[in-house]
């Protein structure tokens, strides 16, 4: 009530007629910024098609991953049929990125090391497909912003936040579990960033 306008995430619940509810979480994911970064990577174009970016998070508040976790998912990648670029966080642990990584090795895989400049944008726009932890609203959202096929990866634990968004971009066709399998598929990208700065400027008179 103390605002003219909110903007929250379907998950979250919260409602009114001063709220516009978003599909996920508002990013700078744009056409313009993937391409432009895919300029500044080029040896990510030299990969062999299929090609699978894959965003790792890790622990937090509601999610762990475990040992378990990164065996499976290493597991499951070496079956994917793709090439292969990787990129991990702090929050997925040493023990978990050296498991990645030792099982992950090979010519058609590019695991960024977190040095030099982030290559993040770039995966995007050179996947065919992207795989991407649980953990995080953030990227999903950035991820099925590109309208390619998104795979989610399951950690331990959750929350009923997380599974309310996660459930959400199931049912509007978004995303599917990640069991090592890939497939193409297509749907319509949720637009949230551009629906929002619409009403935005729409209530400041511009």
């Amino acid at each position: 009530s103390l605002f003219d306008l909110v903007v929250a995430p379907g998950h979250d619940t919260l409602r009114g007629p001063n709220v516009i509810v978003t599909a996920g979480a508002l990013h700078r994911v744009t056409p313009e910024k993937i391409a432009s970064d895919m300029t500044a990577f080029p040896h990510l174009a030299q990969l062999p098609y299929p090609r699978a970016a894959v965003l790792i998070g890790g622990a937090s508040k509601t999610h762990r991953m475990t040992v378990k976790n990164a065996q499976t998912l290493a597991q499951q990648l070496k079956s994917a049929r793709a090439s292969l670029m990787v990129t991990a966080s702090r929050r997925t642990g040493e023990e978990n990125a050296r498991i990645l990584r030792d099982a992950l090795q090979g010519e058609n895989t590019f695991f960024w090391d977190g040095e030099g400049p982030n290559p993040y944008f770039a995966m995007l726009g050179y996947a065919d497909y992207i795989i991407v932890t649980e953990d995080s609203v953030s990227m999903a959202s950035e991820a099925v912003s590109t309208g390619k096929p998104v795979y989610i990866v399951k950690l331990d634990g959750g929350s009923g936040k997380f599974d309310r968004f996660h459930a959400h971009l199931r049912a509007i066709g978004c995303t599917r579990i990640f069991d090592g399998h890939l497939e193409k598929w297509s749907y319509t990208p949720p637009d949230d960033m551009a629906r929002v700065t619409a009403e935005i400027r729409r209530g400041l008179g511009l």
